[in-house]
């Protein structure tokens, strides 16, 4: 293991040294370049994670783009009472997976953040967050902040207009959870964009 290690700062090192104009251009340059490399001497539970981190994302942004396209309209030829009681039958099983989504996006996220600087440090680097990484976290925790509003505050309303039999309160709920959905479905698109383009 220490001949890994050493082999590892090495390759770092010598990869980083032989790069003198990316440096001169600032950190975030230097740790750009260098971040291939640290990934690839990263152990199988840096992919493995990076698989859950994915699968959490395509589960919470396809379920998304799946209630609000294909769902939503089809539901729109029952009976409110009908169509209120399927919506919130179907969002209640769908942001229990999205709340465990959230948590393995931001686990596995701040694992990978983490383990990528502390490769670096330890190589006798500095670490400086590519933008596509920074833009993503970002987004990544609006879109988290913005699900907590839908699931603890709009959804309650739901929930109690179901409880209650009051549709056009129901009605209400569900159109402004459309909308928040819609926003979030916009910023899930901009992050895969921008994980693509790695702007």
């Amino acid at each position: 293991q220490k001949v890994w290690a050493n082999f590892v700062v090495f390759r770092l090192r010598l990869q980083s040294a032989s790069l003198p104009s990316q440096r001169s251009r600032g950190g975030c340059s230097s740790t750009v370049a260098v971040m291939n490399p640290i990934l690839e001497t990263l152990p199988m539970i840096y992919a493995t994670l990076k698989l859950l981190h994915l699968l959490a994302i395509v589960v919470w942004i396809g379920g998304m783009a799946f209630a609000h396209f294909f769902l939503r309209p089809a539901a729109a030829q029952l009976e409110p009472q009908q169509r209120i009681r399927l919506m919130h039958g179907v969002l209640q099983r769908f942001f229990k997976a999205v709340l465990v989504s959230v948590v393995v996006v931001l686990g596995t996220g701040l694992w990978m953040i983490g383990r990528v600087a502390k490769q670096a440090v330890q190589a006798g680097l500095d670490f400086s967050m590519p933008l596509h990484w920074t833009l993503m976290a970002a987004l990544g925790i609006v879109m988290m902040g913005i699900f907590g509003h839908i699931r603890f505050a709009l959804f309650k309303r739901l929930d109690r207009a179901v409880v209650a039999g009051d549709w056009s309160a129901g009605a209400a709920a569900l159109g402004q959870i459309r909308t928040w959905v819609g926003v979030n479905l916009v910023m899930g698109v901009i992050v895969i964009a921008i994980t693509l383009w790695k702007i």
